[in-house]
């Protein structure tokens, strides 16, 4: 049996130094490209892959990867525009600096969890070789967070946080700027849709508001102060961020004796589930019910969304920047988010 190809053999093999193969596979720019591409050509020949990346940040104690913690299954986030608009944003940064990226699913909470689950998640974030990571409303006692902090690794939020890094839009005042929208067209009774730890499809009313995503709680509670406080406003758990929960929740929240007038949905997937539901009842957006969303994904403008609208390339490539880029030194960054009115919103019905 031939031995396993080393990059000393390499080395010998090409006619150059070892630091020479190191370079050709870590560190291209330090290389010409004829001598890179000889040295590559030759470790093809010889079976060699590369060297070992683990025994590599054994040395120099850097992995070459940052983690991305998500809040959902992986299969679901690469569904999600926003989560796809998040990560070309972090991607662009992540290129640029030869950067890799682990993606690691992490529920949200542990409520439904089984012992052994949790386990099994915590285990990903103790076991990820990463320099830092970047993470998608995760509040400051996820069970995430408490394993990277304890870990020293950087991690940067889209959530408000009360220690650490994080790149945020104001939720609070973008709940706001829908609450008012709604109540200058007469709207006095709305129900909300929100995402919520439950299983999918599953609609009901929202008891315990502090178990809301982080980023939810702070709409609602702009939604109410822009409404004022006359306006009656009803919290319906559409579980996970889909448009089909979405079309269940609504479905709900229209289906009683006393119909609300307006939907907010606290991203513009629900919404479009929303929208289903409206039509499903022969009833028009905007002109029998209004809905509005939040994001501005490229779907809510051909749907006659209105919605709030975020940079949300902005956000990734800003949280890949506080973790990679020396030279950006700001902890906290506040991105604009601007109301964008369209025709799903209109006068509640007298």
């Amino acid at each position: 049996m031939s031995e396993q190809p080393t990059l000393k053999s390499v080395a010998a093999a090409a006619g150059v130094s070892t630091a020479a193969v190191s370079y050709a596979f870590n560190r291209p720019d330090r290389l010409s490209t004829r001598v890179r591409e000889h040295i590559l050509a030759v470790a093809r020949e010889l079976g060699y892959p590369g060297p070992d990346a683990a025994a590599r940040s054994l040395r120099t104690r850097r992995a070459g990867a940052i983690g991305v913690i998500f809040t959902v299954g992986l299969s679901y986030a690469f569904s999600d525009p926003y989560v796809l608009a998040m990560l070309s944003g972090l991607t662009e940064v992540t290129e640029r600096t030869r950067t890799g990226l682990v993606l690691i699913p992490f529920d949200l909470t542990t409520t439904g969890l089984g012992e052994d689950e949790v386990r099994h998640s915590l285990d990903a974030v103790h076991r990820a070789v990463i320099d830092g990571a970047v993470a998608d409303g995760l509040p400051d006692d996820h069970p995430a967070v408490l394993a990277l902090a304890a870990r020293k690794i950087p991690l940067v939020r889209s959530s408000e946080t009360a220690s650490g890094r994080c790149v945020v839009i104001d939720d609070r005042e973008a709940g706001r700027e829908i609450g008012r929208h709604l109540a200058a067209l007469g709207h006095r009774d709305v129900a909300m849709v929100v995402a919520y730890p439950e299983p999918p499809g599953v609609a009901v009313p929202v008891v315990d508001e502090a178990a809301l995503y982080p980023y939810s709680r702070l709409r609602l509670a702009g939604v109410r102060e822009g409404l004022g406080p006359h306006a009656r406003v009803r919290v319906v758990s559409a579980g996970r961020n889909a448009q089909e929960s979405g079309r269940v929740a609504a479905a709900s929240a229209l289906g009683g004796p006393d119909v609300p007038s307006a939907v907010a949905a606290d991203s513009d997937v629900l919404a479009a589930g929303v929208l289903d539901a409206v039509r499903l009842r022969g009833l028009e957006p905007g002109r029998d019910v209004s809905v509005t969303g939040f994001d501005d994904v490229p779907a809510a403008e051909p749907a006659g969304l209105t919605t709030i609208r975020q940079p949300i390339r902005d956000r990734g490539r800003l949280m890949g920047r506080m973790l990679l880029d020396p030279g950006f030194t700001a902890r906290r960054v506040v991105l604009p988010a601007e109301l964008v009115v369209r025709s799903s919103t209109g006068p509640a019905p007298r």
